[in-house]
């Protein structure tokens, strides 16, 4: 990213933070905070990519690493967080060496896992029990996004805390908004992911279609994408899913566990999400293809 950095960051002023977890996401929103001036102090389960990371930005900041989150989090204003699932936000939170053990009374925890509305819900009382905020704040935009700083942001809990972390986490977001209350962002990104598992199996049926039907898919994807069919799926993935490309980072593994999360949101509020449901089904061919690590556009090789 150093040298080839596209981001234009927003004024503000220099803080400590923290990041916690430097995958495909993490590894580039932690680089645009230290980019943008602030003091950076990561953690990553495996020290290797911790180390990495200290060295391609090494900037007049001061990045740092740490060896658990509660050090990486002492004398941290925010500490931003990404990582896989409740189990491993827990952990790194509440857990052995969590952050919340080291973070002082007035900072604010922003959590960009895609995690439950329960263990929001849960974090944030707990932190709030211990004199901290806590703001739930998934991210749209995959590694793209990330990369670029143009992430969507979507926020649940105490405005107050949401207002502190803005303008640092402008630094890899396009948009960060506050929904509601704590779960309120998590809730939201569920909507945006049952969104996305319609839109790419509806595309991957019409582009099938095409196929069979002889037609020059280039073509006609360029047409249609001028008209009602129009979306950021068929922009940015119908060329390459007719090209038989799935490369591009959001994997379907990753995809069956936030329609997991949707599903079990949907038992507990009564929502009827038939589509949703036959699209996780799908997705769990993919799996059984061996298609774990392809990206979710991959739905049309069901039909191939």
């Amino acid at each position: 990213m150093p040298g080839t950095n596209p981001k234009t960051y927003e004024p503000a002023p220099p803080q400590r933070v923290a990041f916690l977890g430097l995958g495909v996401m993490g590894y580039p929103m932690a680089g645009h905070l230290a980019l943008a001036g602030h003091q950076v102090t990561v953690y990553n389960r495996t020290a290797s990519k911790s180390i990495a990371w200290k060295q391609e930005f090494a900037l007049t900041s001061g990045p740092q690493h740490a060896e658990t989150p509660r050090e990486a989090a002492a004398g941290a204003e925010l500490v931003f967080c990404c990582v896989g699932n409740d189990d491993d936000l827990r952990a790194v939170t509440v857990g052995d060496g969590g952050a919340f053990g080291g973070m002082a009374p007035g900072a604010v925890f922003v959590d960009h896992t895609t995690a439950s509305a329960d263990v929001a819900r849960e974090l944030h009382a707990a932190a709030k029990a211990r004199g901290l905020g806590f703001v739930d704040a998934p991210v749209s935009g995959g590694q793209a996004g990330a990369q670029n700083g143009l992430l969507t942001v979507m926020c649940g809990g105490d405005a107050a805390d949401f207002d502190r972390a803005k303008p640092a986490a402008m630094a890899f977001a396009r948009a960060f908004t506050r929904l509601g209350e704590a779960g309120a962002g998590q809730l939201t990104k569920m909507v945006n992911q049952i969104c996305i598992a319609g839109l790419v199996q509806g595309l991957s049926e019409a582009i099938a279609f095409g196929q069979k039907a002889g037609l020059d898919l280039p073509q006609v994807l360029d047409v249609i994408g001028k008209g009602a069919a129009q979306s950021w799926q068929l922009d940015n993935r119908g060329k390459t899913m007719a090209a038989d490309q799935f490369d591009f980072g959001f994997a379907v593994d990753w995809m069956r566990k936030d329609l997991g999360l949707v599903l079990d949101e949907a038992r507990r509020n009564g929502a009827r999400l038939p589509v949703t449901a036959l699209v996780d089904q799908f997705y769990a061919d993919l799996q059984n293809m061996g298609g774990n690590r392809w990206d979710t556009s991959s739905l049309i090789k069901r039909l191939k």
